[in-house]
C-alpha cells in the first residue's frame, strides 16, 4: 500500500443509497428531477479540479488538521441535503433541530455539564465569538486574557466585540503560565480567562484545574477553547497533567469544540455550550416571520447566526449513534491511538541521533513538533524548510510552525525568539500503524536535504 485509500467505496455508495431510499419513503413518490445537459461533464471537470489538493485522506498526510469525515457522517449529510433543512427555525428544520438538541446534549454530557444551553455553529471561530460575546455582556468593560499560544482568533474576536484583550505568557511546555495569569488577575480588570485544551500549534493543554482555583480568589469567567482537543475528554491514556485539566472541564462557564475536527464531521460544524442556561436571555429578540409555528425553543433564539445547515446536525447525530462518546468505546480508542502515535513519533525522532532537537516535553495530545539541529536559529529554520520540501517529494506531508525557542532545551541557540519547526498532526485513527513509515521518510529527507 502507498498510503492512499479510496474515499468513495462501493460500501459507502450502498450506505447512502439505503439512507436515501428510507428518506424518500417518508415523503411519498415524487418524479425524479432530470439532470440538466452538461451536468456529467461539469461534475467530471470539478472532480478533476479537485486533484489539485494534497492527499488528505492518506495516513502519509500528517501536516495540517485535515482529514475526510467518516463515511457515516458523509452519507448522513448527503442524505439530509436532499431536504436541505435550515436549523435557524423549526419551520425550516423540525427533525434536524431535534437532532441538533440531542447531539449537543450528548456533547455537554461528555464534558460533565449537569445542565446546559448550546447549539451547533458553522465553525469554531463563530462558537468562540458567541462565548466571548456572552462573556462581554455579563462583564462589560472587563478584559479578556488568553495565553500567547491560544488561537489568534481570540484577539481578533475581542477586537470585533470591543473587548480589551491581553496575552499571557506560557511555560516551557507551551501551556498558559499560572504565575503570569495571576499577575494579570491582580490588575483587577479581567472578566474572562480563555483556557485552551489543545493548542493548534503544539496540542498543549492549559492547566484548567489551576485556573479554576484562581477563579475562587479573583472571580472571573472561564471559557474553555477546546475546538481542537475537546474530544480527548473521553481518552483514558493522557498524561497526569492533561488528565487533571480535562477532569476539571465541568467547572467551565462555556466550552467550544469542533466536531469537524476529531468529531469525524464535514467542515461547517462547530459547537458552543454554556453551563448556565440562563444566558439564553441575552439572545432574546423578535422576528416577524420565522417563529410562528411552535411555542418550543427555536435554535435561532439562542444563536448569533441565522441560517445554518441542518444537514450538519443530522450528520453529527448519526455519527454519535454509531460512535458514542464514552470511555472505552471505539471512538475513545481511536483518540487514544492518535495520542499513542504522537508519543511513538516523539520517541523515534529522539532516537534519530543529532539531526533533530525535540521540545522539553512529550506530546500531550496528538501533535508532534520538532526542530532541526543547527548552530543558529536561521540555520535550523532553513533546514526545516528543506526537510519539509524533501519529505513531500517522498510522499510524506508535514507542516511548518514558527514556535518559541523556549520550548527547547536551554542553550540550544544563543539568540532568537522563535524558530521554524516541523510539525505533524496525527489525528487519523490509522496513523498509529503508519508512524514508523512516516518517521523513516522524515529521516531520509533529513539525510538527503
Amino acid at each position: 500500500m502507498d498510503g492512499r485509500r479510496m474515499t468513495c467505496s462501493a460500501e459507502f455508495l450502498e450506505l447512502l443509497r439505503g439512507a436515501q431510499a428510507e428518506l424518500d419513503a417518508g415523503f411519498g413518490a415524487a418524479d425524479a428531477e432530470a439532470m440538466p445537459d452538461g451536468a456529467v461533464e461539469a461534475l467530471g471537470e470539478a472532480a478533476r479540479r479537485m486533484w489539485d489538493n494534497f492527499p488528505y485522506a492518506s495516513p502519509l498526510y500528517a501536516g495540517q488538521m485535515l482529514k475526510p469525515p467518516h463515511p457515516v457522517a458523509r452519507a448522513a449529510y448527503a442524505m439530509a441535503m436532499g431536504v436541505n433543512p435550515n436549523n435557524h427555525a423549526l419551520d425550516g428544520g423540525r427533525a434536524s433541530s431535534a437532532m441538533e438538541l440531542e447531539a449537543v446534549a450528548a456533547i455537554a454530557g461528555m464534558f460533565g455539564f449537569s445542565q446546559h444551553l448550546g447549539h451547533l455553529t458553522s465553525s469554531g471561530t463563530l462558537a468562540n465569538l458567541e462565548a466571548l460575546w456572552v462573556a462581554g455582556q455579563l462583564a462589560p468593560g472587563k478584559v479578556v486574557v488568553a495565553s500567547s499560544q491560544a488561537h489568534y482568533t481570540h484577539r481578533r474576536i475581542s477586537g470585533v466585540l470591543g473587548l480589551g484583550f491581553r496575552a499571557v505568557g506560557v511555560d516551557g511546555r507551551n501551556r498558559m503560565s499560572v504565575e503570569a495569569l495571576e499577575d494579570e488577575l491582580k490588575r483587577g480588570d479581567v472578566g474572562t480567562v480563555v483556557v485552551t485544551l489543545g493548542t493548534t500549534a503544539t496540542g498543549a493543554v492549559d492547566p484548567l484545574d489551576e485556573v479554576l482555583k484562581l477563579r475562587e480568589q479573583y472571580g472571573f469567567r472561564v471559557h474553555v477553547d477546546a475546538a481542537y482537543g475537546g474530544y480527548f475528554a473521553v481518552a483514558g491514556n493522557l498524561g497526569a497533567e492533561a488528565t487533571a485539566g480535562y477532569g476539571a472541564i465541568a467547572g467551565a462557564d462555556s466550552i467550544v469544540v469542533d466536531p469537524h475536527k476529531h468529531g469525524l464531521q464535514p467542515y461547517g460544524c462547530g459547537c458552543v455550550v454554556f453551563a448556565d442556561p440562563g444566558v439564553g436571555r441575552l439572545y432574546k429578540h423578535d422576528s416577524p416571520y420565522t417563529y410562528f409555528t411552535s411555542g418550543e425553543l427555536h435554535l435561532g433564539e439562542i444563536s448569533l447566526e441565522c441560517s445554518r445547515a441542518g444537514a450538519a446536525a443530522v450528520a453529527l447525530w448519526t455519527t454519535q449513534r454509531v460512535f458514542p462518546m464514552v470511555r472505552g468505546g471505539a471512538f475513545a480508542r481511536g483518540l487514544e491511538g492518535c495520542h499513542r502515535a504522537a508519543g511513538r513519533m516523539y520517541g523515534l525522532l529522539g532516537q534519530s541521533g543529532a539531526q533533530f532537537v525535540l521540545p522539553l516535553g512529550k506530546p500531550e495530545l496528538d501533535i508532534v513538533v520538532w526542530a532541526c539541529a543547527g548552530a543558529t536559529v536561521e540555520e535550523s529554520s532553513e533546514r526545516a524548510q528543506r526537510v519539509f520540501d524533501e519529505a513531500a517529494r517522498r510522499g510524506v506531508h508535514l507542516a511548518l510552525a514558527k514556535l518559541p525557542v523556549g520550548l527547547f532545551p536551554a542553550g540550544t541557540w544563543r539568540e532568537g525568539e522563535t524558530v521554524m519547526c516541523l510539525r505533524s498532526v496525527l489525528m487519523k485513527w490509522e496513523h498509529e500503524a503508519w508512524v514508523e513509515r512516516i518517521v523513516a521518510v522524515v529521516l531520509e529527507a533529513a539525510a538527503g536535504e
